[in-house]
């Protein structure tokens, strides 16, 4: 493998019918893996969506400066409390160089950009964001869920024009001390100032999801499936 080539990463991968017509990608969050979000299926699958096909990666391991180094499952170093140092800027350019070879390979089993759905919570959410800014070819839409935008003083210089047309929903607990609900405001209101159409919902949990989320969230897909 030549440098700058990625292999694929690992995922768990589930599928609602035969020959699906769209698929989702859902980033974790730290230390956990993709088996964490499985379980919010029967919660959000809605009975008259067509076909679809759910991956949820798993982060590479790598030593988080945080927690200690402690090698754990994450798709960049964390390496301060404070927002606007938290993450690694290189870390978050390679997990979106791999979040684009999974959407890639979507594409190649069939399912094309304008039917596929970048999700993440928390440190996935924030790849989440990077990697839709980013986007040259558009998605279905974007899912941020208890998370921020990284290197917000810098997102602008990497904002493709053709991004902006992704509709963006996010999600957080008004209670979450890991990532402050102002902090996800505070993104919402960038993502909507750079011209993303954001619906932005507030839960009174902590850093967490609930079943009022997952269901407003299974709303939103419903009405961007519809729209197709």
């Amino acid at each position: 493998m030549s440098k700058g080539e990625h292999a694929l990463l690992e995922a768990i991968e589930r599928e609602t019918g035969a020959a699906p017509e769209w698929s989702v990608l859902w980033l974790h969050g730290l230390g956990a893996d993709g088996s964490d979000f499985v379980p919010i299926l029967p919660e959000l699958v809605r009975r008259d969506w067509p076909a679809m096909r759910f991956v949820f990666p798993h982060a590479p391991v790598r030593a988080v400066t945080i927690n200690n180094g402690t090698r754990m499952r994450a798709w960049y170093d964390i390496r301060d409390f404070d927002l606007a140092n938290r993450a690694d800027a290189a870390g978050v350019a390679e997990s979106v160089v791999q979040v684009d070879a999974l959407i890639e390979r979507e594409v190649a089993r069939g399912i094309p950009p304008a039917r596929i759905f970048l999700a993440g919570f928390s440190q996935g959410g924030a790849v989440t964001l990077a990697a839709g800014l980013r986007r040259a070819v558009p998605l279905a839409g974007l899912v941020g869920l208890s998370t921020y935008l990284p290197s917000m003083h810098e997102a602008a210089g990497a904002l493709a024009s053709a991004a902006t047309s992704q509709p963006l929903f996010m999600g957080h607990g008004s209670q979450d001390p890991v990532v402050p609900f102002a902090a996800g405001e505070q993104s919402a209101a960038w993502m909507r100032g750079h011209g993303f159409e954001v619906e932005f919902h507030r839960y009174p949990i902590p850093h967490s999801v609930c079943l009022e989320e997952i269901r407003d969230l299974g709303d939103w897909m419903s009405r961007r499936i519809a729209a197709a």
